[in-house]
């Protein structure tokens, strides 16, 4: 995280007191398709997709003469988050808090957050509301404190940090995460056309090998999978037929 530390330390002088995947464009946001994923039990939850970030950024308010000064970094784990943390406290040293809170995986699976001294509930919990209203994932929010002297009382202090957060993550550039499966289809040739149609249809990346048989080595989102075996079968009268590639 050596360039999370270069990006803190120009802030601070400014201052005195990855993905394996596909990437599309749409306008001013992105769309991140990561692939493969393990296999998942048939009861997992849908996916839907969510939002992640993939720079670092910074916000600050003024509150009562306390400054509230918020990093948004991305971190793919808790070992990431926690060199992010590690970094601003070293940093900031001298800032009274270093609240935090991070959300990693789809849905917020792993999720994190320190009031750090602050009243229980007034600062971690503001941050982290933030980032699942925002539905933002693989991501740290860190709310550093500069005490004015002035206390603020529990509420417009946690309306302080979730401002901060809600500030830093609007002056970020955010991209949508769809995670992929991967498989292999095996046909014949009479159905090749059927089936490269039915994969373009699906926005899928595949690639033919052909011998004997046609086989397809194809990557697709994972919230299309069902439709694209549901209908390989039908378009094909059950001659295609498919395996899973496993992870490496």
């Amino acid at each position: 995280m050596t360039f999370f530390c270069k990006f803190v330390s120009q802030l601070r002088g400014q201052h005195t007191a990855s993905t394996v995947g596909r990437v599309t464009h749409h306008s001013d946001s992105h769309t991140v398709s990561l692939c493969p994923l393990p296999d998942r039990p048939e009861t997992r939850m849908s996916f839907t997709p969510y939002r992640t970030v993939t720079s670092e950024n910074s916000f600050e308010i003024t509150i009562k003469r306390s400054v509230f000064r918020a990093f948004l970094a991305p971190c793919r784990s808790k070992e990431e988050a926690q060199q992010v943390l590690d970094a601003l406290r070293s940093t900031y040293w001298d800032a009274v808090h270093h609240c935090y809170a991070y959300r990693i995986g789809e849905h917020g699976f792993e999720s994190r957050m320190s009031d750090d001294g602050e009243p229980s509930g007034t600062a971690g919990k503001p941050i982290l509301f933030a980032m699942q209203k925002a539905n933002l994932s693989d991501a740290i929010i860190t709310v550093v404190r500069y005490f004015g002297g002035v206390k603020l009382g529990v509420g417009p202090l946690a309306r302080a940090y979730a401002e901060a957060a809600q500030g830093v993550i609007n002056e970020s550039a955010q991209i949508d995460v769809r995670p992929q499966q991967r498989i292999t289809v095996h046909c014949v040739y009479d159905d090749v056309s059927t089936v490269t149609r039915l994969l373009e249809d699906m926005d899928a990346l595949f690639e033919a090998s052909y011998a004997d048989a046609v086989s397809f080595d194809v990557t697709v989102d994972e919230e299309k999978m069902s439709s694209l075996l549901a209908l390989l079968i039908s378009r094909t009268n059950g001659r295609a037929g498919y395996s899973k590639i496993r992870p490496e």
